[in-house]
This record gives C-alpha cells, structure tokens and sequence, in this order.
C-alpha cells in the first residue's frame, strides 16, 4: 500500500477560474483549476539565453523568468499540449520561433504547497520574426542574455528590487555545483 493510498479524501475548499485551494487532512494547497499545467521554454542559442520580466500580481513587483504560458486555459483549448503551448508562448512573448524542440520532462513547481506542474522544453534554431512582449494584458520585456553573464544579470535584478522566478536556478546549476558553465 503506498503513502497516496492512505491520504483522506481531497476537499475542496474554494474555486476560482484559474485557482482551487485544496485540503487533505491537515494538509492545505493549492492547484490549478481544470487540470491545467503549465509549459516553460529554455531558448538558448548561440551562448545566449531568452528571458522574460513581467509583473506578477502575487509578487506585486516585475519578475525575471524563463518565457512560459499554460497549456489548455484557453477556450476549446482542452486537446492543447505542452509543445504546441510553447511554441505558441514563446512567439508571444519573446517574438521568437524556434526549428529545434526537446521535451525535457515535466516537474513540479513548489510541491509542499501547490500541485502545479510544468513541462520544460529546450527550444533551439532560434529566429527573430516580431516584437514578441505578450498579449494586450501583458507588458513583457524580453532579455537576451549571454550565459556567461547570467549570474551577474539575475544578481542585478536581485538588487533592484525584481523577483527572480525559481527556474533561474537552472541558469545557476553550474555555478551552484562548482562547475564551469
């Protein structure tokens, strides 16, 4: 028998469009409603990585990320899938398309509180072909930033005051493990 067949049933203690808070015994969380996950786009090409800063509500001040949108929110969106929503994303919000694709598999955001999950794909063989800075409702600021410098961009956002999404640690790895990038 494993740990999951022995949980108390899941109650749902409030439910919005986009947000369900959870309980299950004494644990409390959250998920997206509908199902709906997530899909995050690692764009590298030539030493250079695609970042995105935007505000983000929760936060209440801009974030640095990795360009991203979620999979299946639109309407009759249901067959979406993660690349399909990645290429749809990335042109969106960096103006960027890319030839090449990898699914690196999908993880899990912040576990001990929510249920989100993200794929991760590697978009390569990038082209420029517009603006890019998101929908209407969006104000995105594409960075185009040698993987070189990484550390020291995300550290100056860091000191300005911008919020630094937890997937900059993939950016990070190599430095954090004491490798060389």
């Amino acid at each position: 028998m494993s740990d999951a067949d022995q949980l108390p049933p899941e109650e749902i203690a409030w439910e919005g469009k986009w947000i369900t808070a959870k309980k299950r015994g004494k644990w409390e969380f959250a998920s997206r409603a509908r199902q709906i996950r997530a899909a995050v786009i690692l764009a590298i090409e030539d030493g250079e990585v695609l970042l995105v800063e935007q505000f983000r509500v929760p936060l209440g001040k801009p974030c640095l990320e990795l360009p991203a949108g979620l999979i299946g929110d639109d309407d009759g969106g249901e067959d979406d899938d993660p690349l399909s929503a990645a290429k749809r994303e990335l042109e969106e919000e960096t103006g960027y398309t890319a030839a090449h694709w990898e699914d690196c598999g999908e993880f899990f955001s912040s576990p001990g509180m929510v249920s989100e999950s993200f794929t991760l794909l590697k978009a390569t063989g990038l082209t420029k072909v517009s603006e890019g800075g998101g929908t209407d409702s969006e104000d995105i600021t594409v960075h185009r930033v040698k993987l070189t410098e990484v550390e020291r961009f995300i550290a100056d956002f860091r000191k300005g005051g911008i919020g630094i999404d937890t997937r900059m640690l993939l950016l990070l790895g190599p430095k954090l493990l004491g490798a060389s990038a």
